[in-house]
């Protein structure tokens, strides 16, 4: 039986929770015995989400909120990169089904062209140059 590959729409509703742990080495920039908290790719959706147009933020800083909002030390650098990629991907496929470009996640208040999330994204980064553009916000 062939593996059949999941959309990033499948990607994005994982079912799976979203949890503090505390840390039993370091990680990345958490040192041991930090809390540190998982989020989930509809929690990065739904920070994104609340973003308003015409405003930037970063990676590190809807990190940071995470952490404050989940009364962690630390949001996980690992999983939070690809959840924002899942998000962009998932946002991406449903304007190219034909959902109307308000109603996607607006990912480009967080990814801007020259992000290394940027790179990794498979539609490439014409369209978050443009979307950007149409906000005002530098590419």
């Amino acid at each position: 039986m062939a593996y059949k590959r999941k959309t990033w729409q499948e990607k994005l509703h994982n079912g799976l929770p979203d949890k503090v742990e505390i840390t039993d080495k370091k990680f990345a920039d958490v040192p041991m015995g930090a809390s540190m908290y998982i989020a989930t790719p509809e929690v990065v959706d739904a920070y994104i989400r609340q973003i308003p147009k015409g405003t930037h933020t970063n990676l590190q800083q809807m990190r940071k909120d995470l952490a404050a909002e989940h009364n962690a030390e630390y949001s996980c650098p690992i999983t939070s990169g690809i959840f924002l990629r899942i998000v962009a991907e998932a946002a991406y496929e449903e304007y190219m089904a034909g959902k109307p470009l308000k109603k996607i996640t607006p990912f480009w208040r967080m990814i801007d062209s020259k992000a290394p999330a940027a790179g990794k994204l498979t539609f490439g980064v014409d369209f978050i140059k443009e979307q950007r553009s149409k906000e005002g916000l530098a590419f």
